[in-house]
């Protein structure tokens, strides 16, 4: 036998999951439709806020939607301690996951190389001041509101982890709807985006040690460190050299269908590595397509993977607006608005600042600086790893999602006239 005697809970898993997609698919999009045509705001906070309507924690808790959303049954038979909550089944949640390597993978696709390159040292000098403010501001607001006994207390640093956290998914979808992937300021926001995913990792990684420790282990800290810049060497350095003879391989093919079979592949091996490498899936995801995006191969895969980007891509939004309890803030609200403030201010300053030194006029500074803002779903990964590890509470946690609502739904709002103003960001007038 195929499951061994478990053929009913895997079909049952299975239909789940098909009637999950089915209404997230359907609702996001007109979430999406409601948000564009009649508020004038980006598809993707339509589709967030739709998932937080029919998450457990509102409409699938207050109806019972039996089968369709999660929390009366598929969630338990599949609990999966790594997600922040446990709001969404372990099947749904490996879907979200795909969405989101498509996503980045796309962004990479997307992205002009040239551009990429020209702008990676100014990228990397951004991304520092986007990763210290905030943690700083993050942890020691933390001690200041009293539930941190020091800079050095796990609860502080996990709080200044989430707070490091740029959400690439939230900020490129805004820059593709928008056509601005390409422009200096959405180059720049992307790769200082990765950079600051890399960095995030180093402090989670910090914040993990001293919970389990109760010290800092610097060798561990550069041991990740040394894994990430290997692994981005080594596969973006290589698949650039590369990258015209896979072109010329992908393209001999004649069955259809083959070129976007293979570098889907491609990009899910990177995907695989990265985690391997104690990375995001999102870095190979992203490190993939932008390797490929001068050869002629990315600009005949760009319709066919638009296509599977609009299909896929809103699940992933709606799936984290699910994970979000919008009741857990406890009496910690007011920590809660402050710490939302810090992180608003922290980013666009601690990026945009930079970014005024480095070539970029006063609009271009503001786009980076808000560009820069969301923190979606890597602080809300980085809470939930201190729930589950029990370094924080629920206040806690709930502060973290409301932070990360906070600056997520802002990030689009603001960023959307920023761009819509067609003048260059730069100074050179690029």
């Amino acid at each position: 036998m195929l499951f061994a005697g478990a053929e009913s809970d895997v079909l049952e898993a299975v239909k789940h999951l098909v009637l999950q997609l089915a209404v997230i698919l359907i609702l996001a999009k007109l979430g999406g439709e409601i948000f564009t045509r009649y508020l004038k705001l980006p598809a993707v906070i339509g589709e967030l806020l739709v998932g937080v309507a029919i998450g457990p924690y509102a409409l699938g808790d207050v109806i019972d939607l039996g089968t369709i959303i999660p929390g009366s049954g598929l969630g338990k038979l599949f609990e999966r301690p790594e997600i922040p909550t446990e709001a969404i089944s372990l099947e749904l949640f490996s879907v979200s996951e795909i969405a989101v390597i498509v996503l980045l993978f796309v962004v990479g696709l997307e992205t002009n190389l040239v551009k990429f390159m020209r702008y990676a040292r100014p990228a990397s000098v951004i991304a520092l001041g986007g990763f210290i403010a905030p943690f700083f501001l993050g942890a020691y607001a933390t001690v200041w509101f009293g539930f941190a006994d020091g800079i050095g207390d796990p609860k502080a640093l996990f709080m200044g982890a989430a707070m490091t956290a740029t959400s690439v998914g939230i900020t490129a979808r805004v820059l593709s709807e928008k056509k601005k992937l390409d422009t200096p300021e959405g180059v720049t926001i992307i790769a200082a985006a990765v950079i600051d995913d890399v960095l995030g990792i180093l402090a989670l990684t910090v914040a993990v040690g001293v919970a389990d420790t109760g010290r800092i282990s610097i060798g561990e800290v550069l041991g990740v460190g040394w894994k990430a810049l290997a692994f981005l060497g080594v596969w973006f350095g290589g698949g650039l050299l590369v990258s015209k003879y896979v072109s010329r391989f992908v393209m001999s093919f004649r069955v259809t269908g083959a070129g976007i079979a293979i570098v889907l592949g491609l990009a899910f091996l990177a995907s695989g590595l990265a985690e391997s490498f104690g990375l995001a899936f999102i870095i190979g995801a992203y490190a993939t397509g932008l390797a490929l995006s001068n050869t002629e191969m990315s600009r005949e895969l760009k319709e066919p993977f638009s296509a599977l980007y609009d299909a896929l891509v809103p699940i992933f939004f709606v799936v984290q607006g699910m994970q979000v309890d919008v009741t857990a803030f406890g009496n910690a609200l007011g920590f809660g608005v402050t710490l939302s403030a810090l992180a608003i201010v922290s980013k666009v300053f601690g990026s945009g600042l930079p970014a005024l030194g480095l070539g970029f006029n006063a609009i271009g500074s503001a786009r980076i600086g808000f560009g820069m803002l969301p923190r979606g779903e890597v602080a809300l990964i980085i809470a939930g790893i201190g729930l589950t590890k029990g370094v924080i509470g629920v206040e806690l946690f709930g502060v973290a999602i409301f932070m990360t609502i906070v600056t997520t739904l802002l990030a689009p709002i603001v960023l959307v006239p920023l761009f819509a103003r067609d003048v260059p960001g730069t100074r050179s007038g690029d």
